[in-house]
């Protein structure tokens, strides 16, 4: 009996052999590679601490280069869009609309009432990213939801995980918010309308 256990023994020993040394080599070959990056880079994984400034800062450049100036203004404004929804009548006021926050759901109301539709939530994670958020930058997050509201807001907004208001944005913020869209848009009619009257 103590002969077949030794022999069963051998036998799991030589059958495991093959796995535990391809396990050591790939973990000496990582290892290597990890010093090796330490030797050329001085550290692995250092943390930048301007590293998410600079892409912000590039984030607002493109999304002011792809969004018209009236949208763009609201944005460095107030710190959200307003993307209009379709419309009934091509000349008519638009029935609904959205507002666009960074890294918050987007929320639909009727413009002509400030009444509170839906929040739709939608990610568009940083892929590319290998970070301990793995989310954009807050102006790359509204460029990608305006970009899909514009280009296929039909797809977008079925894709979407429908809730009703206030389950993730406040909606007393969501009113002050068009309380402040409101005050922006009549301050910049009276001094387009002034800047006008000066020519």
């Amino acid at each position: 009996m103590l002969l077949a256990l030794l022999a069963l023994a051998v036998f799991t020993a030589a059958l495991s052999l093959p796995l535990i040394l391809r396990a050591t080599t790939t973990t000496a070959r990582r290892w290597r590679r990890l010093t090796k990056a330490r030797g050329a880079h001085g550290h692995v994984g250092a943390h930048d601490p301007g590293r998410e400034r600079r892409a912000e800062q590039r984030a607002r450049e493109l999304l002011r280069s792809c969004v018209n100036a009236v949208d763009w203004a609201m944005y460095r404004d107030l710190g959200f869009i307003r993307v209009e929804g379709r419309r009934v009548v091509p000349s008519g006021p638009p029935p609904y609309a959205y507002l666009v926050y960074p890294h918050k759901p987007i929320v639909a109301y009727v413009p002509a009432s400030g009444r509170l539709l839906s929040e739709y939530c939608v990610d568009f994670p940083d892929l590319g990213f290998h970070g301990p958020r793995g989310r954009l930058p807050a102006s790359d997050d509204v460029l990608a939801k305006w970009m899909a509201l514009t280009g296929d807001e039909h797809r977008l907004i079925n894709e979407a995980n429908m809730h009703l208001p206030g389950r993730q944005v406040d909606p007393s913020r969501v009113r002050r918010d068009l309380w402040r869209l409101q005050m922006w848009e009549r301050e910049r009619r009276s001094s387009d309308s002034a800047g006008a009257k000066r020519q």
